[in-house]
């Protein structure tokens, strides 16, 4: 099935969380082993170095016995460097001299790295790049309480989290600002300054690709806005996204679109939240997956010791209970905002003859009867 159609079809998995006060744990692994940096129980900041480790670096294989005209046999004696060695590129590795000096072979290193291998069998000498060096860093400013032996940590925080229902791009970090003044307020190109730049900025509904394109031009760190067009992100990438991960995508600006694809006004709730929280720092990642292993772009605001974030771990987030607010996910109601007046125990028969769980809800004085799987509940 096309993402397209998953989510411009208002048809999403549902349970995107906005809340004040959640208590976050980040896996923070390397991609193979390495070393681990901290230990269980330290204090650490978003951009903390947790693990680190070095990717081996990218294989060259040269035939040289036959560049420089010598049997595969007599490679080995006519290397000028022995293996393991660290080269410079052009530096001679091997010379043959052959007709009493007359002809003079050689071969230069094709790269800065060290010669790994010269083979008897074949001539093919493997000449191995430097190793790239890879860091995790926390992403968050918490605790680690959990060191995973030799791959990375796991960091716990408490504060604001906003899950998106799409977004671009990986993660970053940097302070909020709001660009508009209500939540159904478009952003636009005209929205964006040069005061923007290094600051995540939170819109209202859809982001212009004109807006898009002057954040990436001024170098904002991330944009969070209710809707985006469909047909603008081939616009910004060049291609269709198709239905595999995002987030790994070149962009110097991470997107996060709360409600959908679309013409559509943040939610009420998420954009007053949001605003409550400008200047604070924010952890923001586009990461989106809707395949088995849910991924969903977040915006993460830390807020260690803060008065306003209740000390209970073991606090459940509120379900389905009469007053809950509730946002709705499918048509005709998608991102309406509203309140759960009643849940009839009965099973309700739609008009496509499934007989299904149904709740009643009051959206701003419009009740109505819908599937509870139609819509979240809107943790605060």
């Amino acid at each position: 099935m096309c993402f397209s159609l998953l989510l411009m079809g208002d048809a999403y998995t549902p349970g995107l969380t906005v809340t004040r006060n959640a208590v976050v744990r980040k896996s923070r692994r390397l991609p193979l082993s390495g070393q681990v940096k901290v230990e269980v129980g330290a204090m650490v900041t978003a951009a903390d170095v947790v693990a680190r480790t070095e990717l081996p670096g990218r294989v060259h294989l040269h035939n040289v016995a036959n560049l420089i005209g010598v049997l595969p046999d007599e490679l080995a004696s006519k290397l000028t460097v022995q293996i393991g060695d660290q080269v410079k590129a052009k530096q001679v590795v091997a010379a043959n001299r052959a007709f009493f000096g007359l002809v003079n072979s050689r071969f230069e290193a094709p790269i800065t790295g060290t010669l790994e291998s010269a083979s008897a069998m074949t001539g093919v000498v493997v000449f191995r790049e430097p190793p790239v060096p890879v860091e995790v860093r926390a992403y968050v400013d918490g605790k680690v309480v959990e060191v995973i032996d030799g791959e990375g940590v796991v960091v716990e925080t408490r504060g604001a989290l906003v899950q998106g229902i799409f977004g671009l791009a990986g993660e970053r970090q940097g302070p909020i600002v709001i660009g508009v003044q209500k939540p159904d307020q478009h952003l636009d190109a005209k929205d964006f300054t040069e005061a923007h730049r290094g600051k995540v900025v939170v819109g209202g509904a859809r982001l212009t690709l004109a807006g898009f394109r002057r954040a990436i031009e001024l170098g904002v760190t991330a944009v969070v806005c209710g809707g985006f067009a469909y047909q603008d992100v081939k616009e910004i990438l060049g291609y269709d996204v198709g239905v595999a991960v995002t987030g790994s995508e070149e962009l110097a600006t991470t997107l996060v679109v709360t409600e959908g694809f679309g013409d559509i006004a943040m939610a009420k709730a998420t954009f007053e939240l949001l605003k409550s929280l400008a200047g604070e720092t924010a952890s923001v990642n586009g990461a989106t997956q809707i395949r088995a292993g849910v991924i969903r772009p977040e915006v993460l605001v830390p807020r260690l010791g803060k008065h306003d974030v209740v000390a209970d771990d073991d606090a459940p987030p509120p379900g389905l209970d009469v007053g809950a607010p509730v946002r709705g996910i499918r048509a005709p109601y998608f991102g309406r905002i509203g309140k759960i007046v009643r849940l009839p125990v009965a099973l309700a028969t739609m008009p496509s003859e499934t007989k299904v769980r149904v709740v009643e809800v009051d959206f701003n004085g419009e009740k109505v009867i819908v599937p509870r799987a139609n819509v979240e509940v809107i943790e605060r």
